[in-house]
C-alpha cells in the first residue's frame, strides 16, 4: 500500500501561518497532541462499556518520549487508532472551505489558541516545532491494516504500509533546527505537569528509579538492584471529580498543598457541582489574604475534561473573587478557548453568576453555622465580601446580611446590628444617623477617645477598600452617613442641640481669634473659636470630611477627582474657647508671650496628628524647653 497525495487545505500558506503566527504560542503543540492521544484511549474505553469492542483493552495509558540524537518528540497511545481511510478523512481535510475564508479570519484571531480552535488546527500545531510529522497507527477494528502517515510541512503527503502491531498510535516529531530547546526531559515535563497534570488517562513521561529485591547474597541477605520504572505524571482521578461526600478535610488541604506547595493552608473551600443548565465542577478556596490585594492572582486554573486551559479566568469568575484559589472545569468550554469566546458566551456568563450565588451562599451558611468561627475569619475573608459588595449587585444583596462592621473595641456587628447599636446615640438633630470611623488607629487616638468620652462607637475601616465600601453603605442605607472621627471636634461631628454656653465675650473671642491667626500665620489653616467642653483640647486641627474623601479618592486615580488632588491641603484650627488654657494666654503679660503659647497649643494639635515636621518641630521642641 502506498499513496500519495495533497492535503485539502487549498493554499500552500497554512504552514507558514502555523509555523510563525503560532510561534509565541509553541508548546500548545504538546497539549494538543496528548488531549488527542487521551480522547482516542476514551473512545476505545467507552466503545468497550457499551460492547462495541470486544478486544482485550490491556492498560490504557498514553506514552511521551523524547531521543535528543534522533531529534524527536513521539506521543504513543494505546487508543482507537485509525485505518488509512481514516487517516484521509481526519488528518488530510481540515475543516474550513478555503484558502480566502481562512485568511480573512485569521488576521483578527487574538491568539493561538482562537485560530486553533476556529480552523481545526489542532494536530496541525505539530508543525510548529516539526520539519517533519509522522503518523503510525493500527485501528481496533477487525481486520485492519497498520497505515504510516508522514507529512514534511509541505502540502504534500505520503500515505504507506505502517509497522505498529498493536491497536493504537504513534505521533513521531522531527523536531526542526528552532525548536531542539524541546528536546529536553525538564522542558518537555514542565509543558506536560501544565496542560496534562489532571488528565483522565495516565500519561507516561521519563523514567525513574526503583530498588527492587534481587534474591540473596552468599550470606544470605537480601540484595536489591535498581530498575528504570515508567514515570506517571498525572492524577486522574482528581478530588473535584468526586463527591463531596467521599472528601474529607484532609483530601481537600492535600489537594491544596499539591496545587499551591508554599502557601499556607486555605481558610476553607466551595466545591462545585452543577450539571444543570451547563456542567461545571470544581473546588474553590479562600486562602489567607489580610489587606494584601495586590497578592499574586491568577490562581484559579481552568480545565476542560481535565484538560488544562489558561489560568486567566478573569471573565468565568467574578472580579471580586479572582484573588481565590483553586480549579474549575468546564466542558461546556472548548479546549481552544478565546478571550473573545470567553466574554460571548452565555454559558461563561451563567457560571460567573453560579460562582457568584454558590460563595454567598457558602459564606452565608458558615455565618449561621458559627458566628464565632465567622468573627475569627473574618480579618481574611473581609476584603473578599468588601469587594463583591462593591462590584456585585447581586453578591450585595447576599452579603448584608454577614458582612461584618468592626469597631475599635474589637466588636463585631452586622449592618443591621450596628445601625441599631448606634442610632440612639448617634442621630443628629436632623434625624440622620452618623457612623464615625477611623483609618489609623494609633494616628486618631485622642479623637477616638474624645468620641467614646461622648458615649460614640468608632468603626475601624483601614482596609484597601474602605473608601469605596464607605461610601457604597452611605449609598445604600437610608438616611446616615459616615464621618472620619478626626473629621471635626467631638462636640461637632453629631449636630446636636445642646452645646456649652461660651465662657468668653465677644471681644474675648475676636482677641483668641487674632492672637492665634497671628501664631498660626498660614492662610490654608482656617481659625474658629467654638463653644466646647472644657475636658476637650484647647485646639483641634481638622480637615473636613467632603475634601479629605475628594483628595483620597483622586490619590486613588478615581475618575473626575483629578480637581481634588491638585487643591493644596487645607485645614479647620477649632480652638476651644471653653479651655482654661486659652483664658491663660488671655491673661499673659505681653503679647509676645500670648503668641507663642498660642503657637505652642497649635504645635501640640500638630504634633498629636503626626502633621509636625522638620524645622517646625525643632522650634516646638526649644519653645517648650524654654517653657518650661
Amino acid at each position: 500500500m502506498q499513496e500519495k497525495g495533497t492535503i485539502s487545505i487549498h493554499t500552500e500558506n497554512i504552514f507558514p501561518i502555523i509555523k510563525k503566527f503560532l510561534y509565541s504560542d509553541n508548546e500548545i503543540f504538546l497539549r494538543e497532541l496528548v488531549s488527542n492521544a487521551v480522547d482516542a484511549v476514551q473512545k476505545v474505553k467507552r466503545l468497550a462499556s457499551i460492547g462495541q469492542y470486544n478486544g482485550e483493552l490491556g492498560q490504557l495509558k498514553v506514552t511521551v518520549s523524547f531521543e535528543k540524537e534522533a531529534k524527536t518528540i513521539t506521543i504513543s497511545d494505546n487508543g482507537l487508532g485509525m485505518t488509512a481511510e481514516e487517516i484521509k478523512k481526519y488528518i488530510n481535510q481540515i475543516a474550513f472551505s478555503g484558502a480566502t475564508e481562512f485568511m480573512e479570519k485569521f488576521k483578527d484571531a487574538k491568539d493561538a489558541n482562537e485560530i486553533i480552535g476556529k480552523f481545526g488546527l489542532g494536530f496541525y500545531s505539530a508543525f510548529m516545532v516539526s520539519s517533519e510529522v509522522e503518523i503510525n497507527t493500527l485501528s481496533y477494528q477487525d481486520g485492519a491494516e497498520p497505515a504510516r502517515w508522514i507529512c514534511d510541512g509541505s502540502t504534500e503527503f505520503e500515505i504507506t504500509e505502517g509497522t505498529r502491531t498493536t491497536r493504537g498510535t504513534d505521533v513521531i516529531l522531527h523536531i526542526n533546527a528552532d525548536s531542539e530547546a524541546f528536546l529536553d526531559e525538564h522542558k518537555l515535563g514542565q509543558i506536560l505537569e501544565k496542560y496534562g497534570k489532571f488528565l483522565p488517562i495516565p500519561i507516561y513521561f521519563g523514567t525513574k528509579s526503583k530498588s527492587v529485591p534481587d534474591g540473596e547474597d552468599e550470606e544470605g541477605k537480601a540484595k536489591y538492584k535498581t530498575v528504570e520504572v515508567d514515570n506517571i505524571i498525572n492524577n486522574t482521578v482528581p478530588i473535584w471529580t468526586k463527591a463531596p461526600t467521599d472528601l474529607t478535610d484532609e483530601d481537600y488541604l492535600n489537594f491544596y498543598k499539591d496545587l499551591y506547595p508554599f502557601a499556607e493552608d486555605p481558610l476553607f473551600w466551595i466545591h462545585l457541582n452543577v450539571d444543570y443548565p451547563f456542567n461545571l465542577t470544581g473546588v474553590l478556596y479562600f486562602p489567607k489574604v489580610k489587606n494584601e490585594l495586590d497578592i499574586q492572582r491568577n490562581k484559579i486554573k481552568l480545565y476542560s475534561r481535565q484538560v488544562f486551559i489558561t489560568d486567566e479566568v478573569k471573565d468565568i469568575v467574578p472580579e471580586f473573587l479572582m484573588l481565590l484559589h483553586g480549579v474549575i472545569d468546564s466542558p461546556d468550554i472548548p479546549l481552544n478557548v478565546s478571550r473573545s469566546f470567553l466574554q460571548a458566551d452565555s454559558n461563561v456568563k451563567k457560571i460567573n453568576n453560579y460562582i457568584t450565588r454558590k460563595v454567598a451562599d457558602k459564606l452565608g451558611d458558615l455565618f449561621k453555622a458559627d458566628r464565632k468561627g465567622f468573627e475569627q475569619k473574618w480579618p481574611d475573608i473581609g476584603i473578599f465580601i468588601k469587594y463583591g459588595m462593591i462590584s456585585e449587585e447581586k453578591f450585595y444583596d447576599k452579603a448584608k446580611d454577614f458582612a461584618l462592621l468592626q469597631n475599635t473595641k474589637d466588636e463585631y456587628y452586622t449592618i443591621e446590628e450596628y445601625g441599631e447599636k448606634i442610632k440612639p446615640q448617634q442621630t443628629d438633630k436632623n434625624g440622620q444617623v452618623i457612623y464615625l470611623y477611623t483609618n489609623d488607629p494609633a494616628k486618631q487616638d485622642s479623637f477616638i477617645q474624645a468620641a467614646n468620652r461622648k458615649e460614640y462607637d468608632v468603626l475601624l475601616m483601614n482596609g484597601p477598600l474602605d473608601n469605596h465600601f464607605v461610601q457604597q453603605l452611605e449609598q445604600k442605607l437610608d438616611n446616615i452617613a459616615f464621618k472620619r472621627v478626626d473629621a471635626d471636634v467631638a462636640d461637632k461631628l453629631i449636630g446636636k442641640e445642646e452645646n456649652p454656653p461660651h465662657i468668653l465675650t465677644a471681644e474675648q473671642t475676636e482677641e483668641v481669634k487674632a492672637i492665634f491667626d497671628k501664631a498660626i500665620n498660614k492662610p490654608l489653616m482656617k481659625v474658629e473659636v467654638e463653644s466646647l467642653n472644657p475636658e476637650e483640647l484647647p485646639v483641634t486641627v481638622t480637615m473636613e470630611e467632603f475634601m479629605r474623601r475628594m483628595k483620597e479618592m483622586a490619590k486613588m486615580g478615581g475618575g473626575g477627582m483629578s480637581f481634588y488632588g491638585s487643591l493644596p491641603d487645607s485645614y479647620n484650627v477649632a480652638i476651644n474657647g471653653n479651655h482654661k488654657l486659652i483664658s491663660r494666654i488671655l491673661g499673659a503679660g505681653t503679647e509676645e508671650e500670648k503668641i507663642n503659647l498660642a503657637r505652642q497649643a497649635f504645635d501640640l494639635a500638630l504634633l498629636s496628628q503626626g502633621m509636625l515636621t522638620g524645622s517646625e518641630l525643632t522650634a516646638f521642641v526649644n519653645r517648650s524647653v524654654q517653657l518650661i
